[in-house]
């Protein structure tokens, strides 16, 4: 073990040589090894100290916590020196880092790069991948910085040194423009001696990353340095397709259809709006959209789904009446008028044609009526239908003399002459004629004619009873005989009996007039007592009208 130490002598020596001129190992044995594995105190040395000890045991190199000499030094003391050596070469050349991670021996930090064109950048308890274009301002490894207001001892420190490596140095990118300075941690200078102020220490040695937190993606630097969101849509950066609307959000965007449309299988398509009943009545889809409207007879309300009636009586469409109805109308036609097939118009309706019996006698047509018309003599009567006599008589609306006496008939009316007797009768009142039983010539004639005048409708129906005879005189003994004696050529009449001195002139056929009829109904008396046969006439005038009425 002795010779072992006298051996590792001259290796110490030379090891703490050149680690004082790269200034590496010093500063980890200082927090690595000399604590740990010596338990010594870091406290500067004075230079009362170092003065005293540098004649006894050598050249010193300091950092400013504690020297490495090597010289005249105890057994015990180069032991120290060559186990500390020993640590700190293998702390640097054994150190590990977790899965994934590598350490690097010049920054002596486990480090993971980032795949890619990504920057990896070291975050508190982890780590950030950015893109290298971040990067592009470049950092100054000797940069220096004044922290005032603060003093340390003085205390000059040289210019620290590396080992050789067999390490490529890697390349750093250039940091973006939008990174305003590089970070430095804070933290108190090292002093190089008394009576001298804060000198800057060694650059870092890796990527200085700004203050400002990298902006998360969908965002980017502004001028003002602060995060600001990406408008995906605006730079068409976005994956949405064509049938879609690009809609940016804080940080992305978002790809959806248009109003009327709908995602399907990554396409936007139509939606069918009329399949939900969005209109009141007809509907019809079109591209994106739809379009409502109404029946006839409704009009779209200003909400272009629902509709209202239209009330098409105000623009009077009807030729009569106008009823408004939901969604139409309906007209109406005065009385005596029908519908036409247009819906609008009203004809007149001819009731005339309805029927034969709507008027007594004639019927006319009238718009939106009719009338009943009567022939002369006739007047229409209260009902509007039926023909009643017009008594020119009594109305005085006749032709006949004084000397005339005036005879009403169904229609008409006749002025009848004074009475006169054809010889041999004689006038014995104003409408009888007798023949005197003492003439001679009367003996074989009828004693007296009686003269009657009667009035009968055309086509009256039959039978009917017009006219009754009767014995005004009854003699003792005596019956009596009723006939008809001249008149009745086409047997239209006869005479029926009624009792033994009455007799009734029956009316066995309709007549059709106008038409005069002279009847001479005979009435025969018989007495066997006192052998009589005599007999008296009704010369019957019948004036059968033009019309059954």
């Amino acid at each position: 073990a002795f010779f072992l130490l006298l051996a590792a002598v001259p290796v110490a020596a030379a090891l703490c040589a050149r680690f004082r001129s790269k200034g590496g190992c010093l500063t980890l044995m200082e927090s690595s090894c000399w604590p740990s594995a010596l338990g010594a105190r870091r406290t500067p040395l004075v230079n009362s100290a170092k003065a005293s000890r540098r004649s006894s045991e050598g050249a010193y190199a300091e950092d400013g916590h504690f020297a490495c000499a090597v010289g005249s030094a105890s057994p015990q003391r180069l032991l120290s020196v060559l186990l500390c050596l020993t640590c700190c070469i293998q702390f640097g050349k054994s150190q590990t880092c977790t899965d994934g991670f590598a350490f690097d021996r010049r920054s002596r930090q486990c480090i993971d790069p980032c795949r890619g064109d990504m920057q990896c950048v070291n975050q508190n308890g982890g780590y950030l991948c950015i893109p290298r274009g971040l990067y592009s301002q470049s950092y100054a490894r000797n940069s220096q910085r004044s922290y005032p207001e603060r003093s340390y001892p003085e205390r000059s420190y040289p210019e620290p040194s590396y080992p050789e490596s067999s390490y490529p140095e890697e390349p750093y990118p250039e940091r973006s423009q939008s990174y305003a300075e590089p970070y430095i941690p804070d933290g108190p200078p090292v002093a190089a001696g008394p009576g001298s102020g804060p000198v800057p220490g060694p650059g870092p040695s890796y990527p200085i990353v700004s203050r400002t937190t990298p902006c998360l993606l969908g965002y980017t630097f502004g001028a003002d340095g602060t995060c600001i969101d990406v408008d995906e849509c605006e730079t068409e950066s976005h994956q949405c397709n064509p049938t879609q609307v690009c809609i940016n959000t804080a940080g992305g965007y978002t790809c959806s259809c248009t109003e009327g449309y709908w995602l399907v299988g990554g396409q936007c398509q139509d939606i069918d709006e009329c399949r939900y009943g969005y209109c009141q009545q007809l509907c019809a889809n079109i591209p994106g959209s739809y379009s409502c409207s109404c029946s006839p007879g409704f009009l779209l309300n200003t909400d272009a789904r629902t509709c209202q009636d239209v009330d098409e009586c105000e623009t009077s469409p009807c030729s009569h009446g106008c009823l408004n109805t939901y969604g139409s109308f309906m007209c109406t036609c005065d009385e005596g008028f029908e519908l036409a097939a247009d819906g609008t118009t009203c004809n007149d309706v001819d009731e005339c044609s309805f029927s034969d019996f709507l008027c007594q006698h004639i019927c006319v047509n009238t718009p939106g009526s009719y009338s009943c018309v009567c022939p002369p003599g006739y007047y229409v009567y209260e009902d509007g239908r039926s023909c009643e006599d017009l008594n020119e008589c009594e109305s005085g609306n006749n032709t006949c003399t004084t000397e005339q006496v005036c005879f009403n008939f169904q229609g008409g009316y006749t002025c009848l002459d004074p009475l006169r007797c054809d010889p041999p009768y004689i006038e014995l009142s104003d409408n009888q004629c007798m023949c005197s039983a003492e003439n001679p010539v009367c003996r074989d004639r009828p004693f007296t004619i009686l003269y009657r005048h009667m009035d009968l409708s055309s086509g009256r129906s039959v039978p009917a009873d017009i006219f009754q005879m009767q014995a005004t005189t009854r003699y003792p003994g005596a019956f009596y005989i009723f006939q008809i004696k001249s008149g009745n050529e086409g047997r239209e009449f006869y005479m029926r009996q009624t009792s033994n001195i009455s007799a009734t002139l029956v009316l066995a056929r309709p007549i059709k007039g106008p038409k005069t009829v002279v009847l001479d109904l005979e009435m025969v008396t018989v007495n066997n007592v006192i052998n009589f046969r005599g007999s008296s006439i009704i010369r019957l005038t019948i004036f059968v009208s033009e019309h059954p009425f």
